[in-house]
């Protein structure tokens, strides 16, 4: 993920670990999806996902990442500052917990005040079903 030559680099990601999973990989090779050149750090201002989703007419996003605190908290943060309808997948998504710190909890509180709509996974696929038949 981090050796790659430029942002939008290819050689060499196929079977690097940082490659898709294989479960997933006829989701992202498909004409419906936006790769963005990656983050930084947490959020998404040094990238250009913003751009891309405008450029791809569309407004509204859903979340799910690795790091509920740091990552999708970011992305959620920007993305609706940016003026996104932005939804957050809760159950798939997670954080650090350290003695006393709940990264996790933390995120939630936050999620259910800032984002527009908080999903579960067996939500958002019922929906996604459901736009999909249109």
């Amino acid at each position: 993920m981090f050796d790659r030559k430029g942002p939008l680099a290819t050689e060499g990601f196929e079977g690097s670990g940082a490659d898709w999973l294989n479960k997933y990989k006829k989701y992202i090779d498909g004409d419906n999806l936006i790769v963005t050149s990656p983050h930084k750090v947490y959020g998404p201002e040094s990238n250009d996902l913003a751009l891309q989703l405008r450029k791809h007419g569309f407004s509204k996003v859903v979340l799910a990442e690795m790091s509920a605190n740091l990552c999708t908290e970011s992305h959620m943060r920007d993305l609706v500052e940016s003026g996104f309808d932005v939804s957050v997948v809760k159950d798939a998504t997670a954080a650090a917990i350290l003695p006393g710190l709940n990264g996790y909890e933390a995120a939630l509180v936050n999620f259910r005040m800032i984002a527009s709509y908080l999903f579960t996974t067996k939500e958002v696929v019922t929906e996604l079903k459901k736009h999909h038949k249109k």
